[in-house]
């Protein structure tokens, strides 16, 4: 059977079994059988105690093994039918190795459950992030297709200026469906982000022209600060880069003021740094919610 390292509720429970039985005895003898107490013989009184408490101790501790070898059975088939350990086994192990691997067990459980819940929270991020990225090239090529068949076929230049944002919208797609492919390769550890030089300064422009309609919609000027002539070349992911930058322009024209403007700065920091600040005539966001302006789609409502 299972060896308990400890017998302590055996022997206590043998204690107060003897104890119990043999006062009763004493009691007996003394008023229902009327033998003086000077009689009684406490030699055969202490043999009978120890003699009832071993038999009681042997026989409970043979019970309680038989119980918790019962009941770990009935766990091992519950948690573990298809590893369920054999009788031998189960009689060897003691009650030590028993908790560790109940333990064990849970902790595995515990790792499965949390494992399968941010598989989901990441699998309706991750269909939110793709419903989010689709939208603006599609309702771009959307307004541009549809202003070309309402008219604008006959005139050349707005014609040749439209297709070319079309065609803009299309690319902003096919770096989507590319994220798409990115993000599984980055998960199994085949690619990681590239990055290469590039003028961010005509990754900024791409992102004006990819935003020209909704912003004209809103009445909104997309400008930059001053004038840049000269090129900036920076070395990082130019796709990630204009995703970002489009992400921040968007909410822009969301929330920003009609006739405003949405204004993209470039400042050289220390370091080989460069700052890119994108800043609108919208009405801001309460200091309340800055600690939560950067989780996943968390919105500012004031009428919540």
């Amino acid at each position: 059977m299972i060896r308990l390292k400890k017998y302590k509720t055996s022997f206590q429970l043998s204690l107060i079994i003897s104890f119990f039985s043999i006062g009763f005895f004493i009691l007996l003898q003394l008023f229902y059988n009327q033998i003086p107490l000077k009689e009684i013989k406490f030699d055969f009184i202490l043999l009978l105690f120890f003699l009832l408490f071993f038999s009681c101790f042997i026989f409970l501790q043979f019970r309680l093994e038989h119980f918790f070898f019962k009941k770990i059975q009935e766990i091992y088939k519950d948690i573990s039918p298809t590893d369920f350990p054999s009788n031998s086994m189960l009689k060897d192990e003691n009650m030590e190795s028993f908790s560790q691997r109940l333990r064990s067990f849970a902790l595995n459980r515990k790792i499965e459950l949390d494992f399968l819940k941010d598989q989901e929270s990441y699998r309706r991020e991750f269909l939110g992030n793709v419903s989010h990225e689709l939208k603006t090239p599609l309702f771009t090529i959307q307004g541009y297709v549809l202003t070309l068949l309402d008219g604008a076929l006959k005139d050349k230049k707005l014609l040749e200026k439209y297709l070319k944002r079309t065609s803009k919208g299309v690319d902003r797609l096919i770096y989507i469906v590319k994220d798409l492919d990115l993000i599984t390769k980055i998960e199994s550890g085949t690619q990681t982000i590239e990055s290469k030089p590039f003028n961010i300064i005509e990754t900024i422009e791409n992102v004006f022209e990819l935003l020209e309609m909704e912003a004209s919609k809103n009445t909104i000027k997309l400008v930059f600060d001053r004038a840049y002539p000269k090129p900036i070349l920076v070395f990082a992911d130019e796709e990630r880069i204009q995703q970002v930058i489009t992400n921040l322009v968007i909410n822009s024209l969301k929330y920003g003021v009609s006739k405003g403007t949405t204004e993209i700065s470039l400042e050289p920091l220390y370091d080989k740094k460069l700052l890119v600040r994108i800043t609108d005539n919208g009405e801001g966001i309460d200091k309340e919610h800055m600690p939560r302006l950067f989780e996943r789609f968390y919105r500012v409502d004031k009428t919540r």
